[in-house]
């Protein structure tokens, strides 16, 4: 096995999207519905997750483009053009994508998914597993009728109500069980979203993410997201007055090297790090661009013969 030709060690997202659409590109059209959060608008809290800058994981494009066709054509353009793209899945990422009524999610997704219907594979809808319903459940599942892949992507972050009250997430871990309770024999793809890197966790409480992972059958995808720190969020502005631990790369893969054999195997990992626009970017500063990381992490697991779930105990599963 050599990571220099495709090969990873791990359940990857990109040999996933091969296999499934038969070697065809596919590439996520990241769209901003100009949605907000219930822990920004005053129903739960204000001022987002402290960790959080909306405009730090928004491209730039979606930023600056005031509609949904023009933002998923300029992005299929953008796509085809600079990656050879073939299919797409429409991706709507920032903030809540579900914190609206579901006869207005429904015009949004329509409109979205009706630019280029024939090229078209996917949906995925960022959201918190505090705005999710039944209702919004089976809209999303009426896509999957129609022939779609749906992608239900929820912030798990920690699975310790501590944590979440520090951050000011406004959700709670139990929260995040009951949404996954309303997927439990879904057609939807699940994924859920993690941070590690909280400087009052230690390995061992985040490698506990593991186990609880493990325990719901319906999670099919996982991202996995080292803490870092970015201008305009409240987290920005307590580590410029007292700066704290962050992962460096190589502690970070350590953390992986550890963390990915206790993942069930079956789990398919979208992500194994996050990045930041550089000039939002406080720290951490790895001083390598998103290849470069991808490729340092995927080396040094093979190096150490690291492969997921071979460490999985599956006592728990499904329990």
């Amino acid at each position: 096995m050599n990571v220099d030709f495709g090969f990873k060690t791990y359940n990857n997202y990109g040999a996933y999207l091969k296999n499934k659409y038969e070697g065809k590109r596919v590439f996520k059209i990241i769209v901003d519905g100009g949605f907000t959060c219930p822990n920004r608008d005053g129903s739960k809290g204000y001022g987002g997750c402290s960790y959080c800058n909306v405009d730090s994981f928004t491209p730039e494009l979606s930023r600056k483009l005031p509609t949904v066709r023009e933002q998923v054509e300029k992005g299929m353009d953008r796509a085809i053009n600079g990656y050879a793209a073939e299919k797409f899945i429409i991706y709507f990422q920032p903030n809540t994508n579900t914190y609206a009524p579901a006869h207005y999610l429904k015009m949004m997704y329509d409109e979205a998914l009706s630019i280029a219907p024939g090229n078209v594979v996917g949906l995925a809808v960022g959201t918190r597993p505090d705005c999710i319903d039944q209702e919004k459940v089976a809209l999303l599942e009426s896509y999957v009728e129609k022939g779609l892949d749906v992608d239900l992507e929820m912030g798990m972050e920690s699975i310790y109500n501590d944590t979440l009250q520090r951050i000011n997430r406004g959700c709670t871990h139990e929260e995040l069980e009951l949404a996954l309770g309303l997927v439990k024999d879904s057609s939807l793809d699940v994924c859920v979203h993690t941070v590690f890197g909280f400087p009052w966790e230690t390995k061992d409480m985040m490698l506990r993410y593991a186990e609880e992972i493990n325990r719901f059958p319906q999670i099919k995808f996982v991202k996995l997201h080292q803490l870092y720190v970015v201008e305009g969020s409240i987290m920005g502005v307590q580590y410029k007055r007292n700066p704290f631990k962050l992962f460096t790369l190589e502690e970070y893969t350590d953390f992986l090297a550890a963390f990915i054999p206790l993942l069930r195997p079956d789990i398919i990992l979208q992500r194994l790090f996050g990045i930041s626009d550089y000039d939002l970017l406080i720290a951490p500063n790895w001083g390598l661009k998103k290849s470069g990381i991808q490729s340092y992490i995927d080396k040094e697991l093979e190096r150490r013969g690291v492969f997921q779930g071979s460490a999985f105990v599956s006592a728990n599963y499904g329990k």
